[in-house]
């Protein structure tokens, strides 16, 4: 449950078999040892089944939501009474695929991914629906890295260690997961240096509105571009491992039809095609202090981004039809105890600008600490205590600056989280 490295290229490879291996998930050596004994061929491919059973039992002294995993907490004026949820849909099952050298791509070793869970869309908490995680072909060898399916965004590459499902999204941890076309190029100056060139396009996804009626969401007329720019500092083969650092930033746009008038008071006009820009820029750190002991984070600003997990799932104002601007970001401390015992401490916040939401949430916050142990080398387990601090705005605030208006109670809510994982 301890965030993984993943560095590019054949010679300094991620691990290929990543059973139960979460957004921010480990795998012991020997435990990707075994799964690669279970591996079968066909022709020239080779298949490596890996998941893991999972398990949560959470307790929240307020309603947060959706609830068994954490965006924000509600006002105690909406939900205020306290929570308890055991959820196992967070149990995972995938197949990485070896496939043989592309020579159009000089040899270029070839890989394929596909992996689920059970969060998908669902009516009732024990029938739980399928959730594409990663679908994904890729080709790469020591200088570049070809991926073409559904796989994770390229800026804020990052996570927070916490045991929630969501690890931050919508409280400072943005960049999610999406259908993409990417290249990478790998370059090397010194032993000690690798520096990444990545570009992405990428299917526009939009979440506002979902449920509103009269408004019509749709792609716009070209795909979202992401980019990063990356360095790995330090010594790569071994030591406490090396400092990662980079930069990212993507541009987009999101499209509505507006069937009918917009809410009061400016009661806006139906309109057709309209489209508002989405974009970010961010920064990103991984730096090992001792074998034991490091720190790691990211920084995002940015407008519209509920579909990269930001603003706290608010991207589009529904009255001035405009989009909404908002900063955070997260820190994660780390220190391993034993070999087999670490603990994590962080915090996250996402800071929409109060002007430009006309309604809702305002400002989130999540502060985190946990302990994971690994009982065997398949089966891991953890606690945690997270605080989270969701603030809200009058519907009205920003479309009336100077009216006497009161703000909706914070919500403030302790989620205690117990966690069973067993990997196969």
């Amino acid at each position: 449950m301890d965030p993984q490295v993943e560095y590019p290229g054949p010679a300094l490879p991620r691990p290929l078999v990543q059973p139960a291996v979460d957004d921010a998930g480990v795998i012991s050596s020997e435990l990707e040892a075994e799964m690669k004994r279970l591996a079968w061929s066909k022709g020239d491919f080779r298949f490596i089944p890996y998941g893991a059973f999972w398990a949560d039992m959470i307790y929240a002294t307020a309603r947060v939501h959706p609830g068994a995993y954490t965006f924000y907490a509600h006002s105690p004026e909406v939900h205020g009474e306290s929570a308890f949820v055991i959820d196992a849909r967070r149990t995972r099952l995938g197949f990485d695929v070896e496939g043989p050298p592309v020579p159009l791509f000089n040899d270029a070793k070839s890989f394929a991914k596909i992996e689920i869970d059970f969060h998908g869309s669902f009516v009732i908490e024990n029938r739980p629906d399928l959730l594409v995680r990663l679908a994904y072909w890729e080709a790469k060898n020591d200088d570049f890295r070809i991926l073409v399916g559904h796989g994770r965004d390229l800026i804020s590459p990052l996570f927070p260690s916490s045991l929630n499902y969501s690890f931050g999204y919508f409280g400072g941890n943005i960049g999610y997961r999406r259908a993409q076309f990417r290249y990478e190029r790998y370059f090397r100056p010194s032993d000690s240096c690798l520096i990444e060139l990545q570009g992405s396009l990428n299917q526009n996804i939009m979440r506002d509105f979902s449920a509103v009626s009269g408004v019509v969401r749709e792609p716009g007329g070209w795909p979202v571009v992401q980019g990063r720019l990356g360095f790995v500092l330090g010594d790569r083969d071994g030591g406490i491992g090396p400092a990662t650092l980079g930069v990212s930033g993507h541009v987009g746009e999101t499209g509505f039809d507006f069937l009918t008038t917009g809410p009061p008071p400016l009661n806006l006009p139906p309109e057709n095609d309209l489209r508002v820009r989405t974009w970010s820029l961010n920064a990103d750190m991984r730096i090992p202090i001792t074998d034991r002991l490091g720190v790691k984070g990211e920084f995002f600003t940015g407008s519209n981004l509920s579909t990269f997990y930001g603003g706290i799932d608010q991207g589009v104002s529904l009255a001035t039809r405009t989009a909404i601007r908002s900063t955070g970001g997260w820190i994660d401390l780390w220190y391993d105890i034993t070999p087999r015992l670490r603990t994590h401490v962080g915090w996250g916040i996402d800071d929409p600008n109060n002007n430009d939401l006309l309604f809702g949430r305002t400002y989130n916050q999540f502060i985190y600490w946990n302990a994971v142990f690994e009982v065997t080398e398949k089966l891991v387990s953890g606690f945690e205590v997270c605080v989270w601090k969701t603030n809200y705005q009058d519907l009205r605030a920003g479309l009336i600056p100077d009216a006497d208006l009161q703000p909706r109670t914070p919500g403030n809510s302790v989620v205690l989280q117990w966690s069973v994982r067993y990997n196969f």
